[in-house]
């Protein structure tokens, strides 16, 4: 496999990986941050999977069922033919909590014929540390592993059982189901069981997707999207992923392999922010409780990312015995980017917090909470805003004066005043104006290199970098100011290849990249875009939506050459800078208001 040609499936807390095959290749249960059950994505021989293996005069072919999160994988010989439907149930119980168990159901759907397939069930516990072991009972084949920690996985079948477990071919003669699960379970299992649960998991999307905004434009795209990043957010505590995975290389065969399988402040603002635009208000809601849980005291630092659950201390550690993705090593668990100092953070998180106030109604308790929380960010900033920091892209040696992080910091103060203005508290005001005008003058004077005409990476050098493309969207200048033209024109000039972005060309602790950041050609697209190169914009538009895999999801990276999808995936910073553009792509206009418009023109 040349691309990351993967499906994924889940429930808001874990999620699996589906091979355009139709291999299990990634899961970790009960929770997405656990250790995996299925891996062999990052260790083609010993990780574990789950593959439903036909013979050659199959063709094979894979979507999602429409407006849904559940993935349909056809094998087909023309006469004989199945579908594998594979899900993690998700859908409202009767008393209103959420049914969401730590289960893969795969669903065997008999079309025509009498096909004929092997399982290959091979789950290895515990990222594969040990020996997974099995056992063979009446109701389950049960997986345990002994060494690093005792682990258990059950699978429940209407397939003969001993069968399954000595990878035997099977003639399918009838609908059939795998329910692989976490735990070992009190009913008894049965087709009809898990006939029902599709059913309810089917109308639990269906409504989310009903629910979702339209717009003029790419609506099938801005769902997809919209349908990953609520994968991607983890329903005990409201946190947003940046993404499923963990190690998945940014080239093939280096070492920038990292666990995103954690909550960046950054990345799940900006999540929280597109999708609150899509109509989805309980999410973002749920997102800033999560804040207000993880940010106790007035003095506390405010980490850039924390575990799903709030945990601090992500430690950081090599699996050795891994061989990673495609042989890229090492393969991490953790990421020792917690400890970094990173002073956009405070600026992104100000920004969902005045969008709150805003547009959405708080509660008392909410709204001193998030007040508190505001007062302590103008305060941190106060204190840090001057200093060097590791920037938006984790230089983990060098710390420098990041145009980025200034522009969040002044963003920072920018939406405090504003809240401030909104909850009547303007007393605060001027001391924090006079701020918000230091910062300013010194991001104008500092940040901007007049040999080159534009806004550069960090103070004082002449080298580009792509997140200064977002100037205009946070505010700080206009799209039609000289200034922002120029650095965009530099920019593209300097970091742009063939429409792919580079997100910064000067070498880093780890080299030269040579790999294009996804989001950062969207940010590009978007800013030609402003600028009022329409047709140019939403050419690379269409292009970069071509290099999606065949699923339309997006990973971290693409390789300027291949095209081929690299680093974590499906990666939650892509989605939402697709359905951003998109939706700048239809002017904001939403179909329900395009109507209007035309109901309107005609009267």
């Amino acid at each position: 496999m040349n691309n990351l040609d993967y499906g994924i499936i889940g429930n808001c807390k874990s999620a699996a990986l589906i091979s355009k095959y139709g291999s299990l290749d990634w899961c970790c249960l009960p929770n997405f941050d656990s250790y995996s059950v299925f891996a062999k994505i990052l260790d083609e021989k010993i990780g574990g999977s789950f593959s439903i293996e036909v013979g050659d005069d199959y063709t094979i072919s894979q979507k999602y069922i429409h407006k849904t999160n559940i993935l349909v994988t056809e094998f087909s010989n023309g006469t004989d033919v199945f579908e594998c439907i594979d899900f993690m149930p998700r859908y409202k119980n009767e008393d209103g909590s959420f049914y969401a168990p730590p289960d893969v159901i795969r669903y065997i759907k008999l079309i025509s014929g009498t096909p004929k397939f092997t399982p290959h069930y091979h789950p290895k516990l515990e990222y594969a540390l040990g020996v997974t072991e099995f056992e063979v009972a009446d109701e389950y084949i049960k997986s345990i592993n002994n060494e690093d920690k005792y682990d258990t996985l059950y699978l429940y079948s209407n397939f003969n059982l001993q069968g399954v477990h000595d990878s035997q071919e099977i003639e399918l003669r009838e609908h059939g189901y795998f329910v692989i699960s976490y735990h070992e379970k009190i009913l008894t299992q049965s087709l009809e069981r898990c006939y029902l649960k599709l059913q309810r998991t089917r109308v639990y999307w269906l409504n989310w997707s009903e629910n979702t905004t339209e717009y003029k434009y790419y609506n099938d795209q801005i769902l997809r999207s919209a349908l990953v990043l609520k994968l991607l957010s983890y329903d005990k505590s409201g946190a947003v992923l940046a993404a499923a995975t963990t190690s998945l290389p940014e080239t093939i065969g280096e070492v920038r392999n990292w666990d995103y399988r954690f909550c960046w402040i950054r990345d799940a603002s900006m999540v929280i922010k597109v999708v609150s635009n899509l109509g989805h208000k309980r999410l973002a809601q749920r997102f800033l409780q999560f804040i207000i849980d993880i940010i106790p005291d007035k003095d506390e630092k405010i980490q850039i990312m924390y575990g799903i659950n709030g945990e601090k201390d992500l430690t950081e550690k090599t699996l050795d015995h891994l061989s990673g993705y495609q042989n890229s090593k090492p393969v991490r668990i953790g990421n020792a980017a917690y400890h970094q100092k990173q002073n956009d953070i405070y600026g992104i998180l100000m920004d969902v917090i005045y969008q709150q106030f805003a547009e959405f109604e708080c509660d008392l308790d909410n709204s001193e909470g998030l007040w508190t929380i505001c007062k302590s960010i103008v305060h941190i900033v106060n204190v840090n805003w001057e200093k060097a920091d590791k920037g938006i892209w984790e230089f983990r040696t060098e710390e420098r004066h990041f145009t980025f992080s200034k522009l969040l910091c002044w963003v920072a103060i920018d939406r405090a005043i504003k809240i401030g203005k909104l909850i009547n508290k303007p007393k605060t005001n001027p001391r924090w104006v006079a701020l918000r005008d230091r910062i300013y003058e010194d991001i104008y004077e500092n940040a901007w290199n007049e040999d080159i005409q534009a806004y550069t990476q960090s103070y004082g050098t002449s080298d580009l970098d792509a997140s200064t493309l977002l100037m205009e969207s946070y505010g700080f200048i206009t799209a039609n100011d000289p200034r922002f033209i120029s650095t965009v024109k530099a920019t593209e000039r300097e970091l742009c290849n063939n429409g792919l972005m580079y997100r910064y060309k000067n070498k880093d602790d780890f080299g030269l990249p040579s790999s294009s950041f996804t989001i950062c050609s969207f940010w590009f697209i978007n800013s030609l875009y402003k600028i009022g190169e329409k047709e140019k914009s939403k050419r690379l538009f269409d292009q970069l939506l071509s290099y999606s895999n065949h699923l339309g999801l997006f990973s971290e990276d693409i390789d300027f050459d291949s095209k081929r999808l690299l680093g974590n995936f499906p990666q939650a910073y892509s989605h939402l800078a697709l359905i951003e553009t998109a939706a700048n792509f239809s002017g904001g206009l939403t179909k329900e208001e395009e109507v209007m418009d035309i109901i309107h023109h005609d009267q």
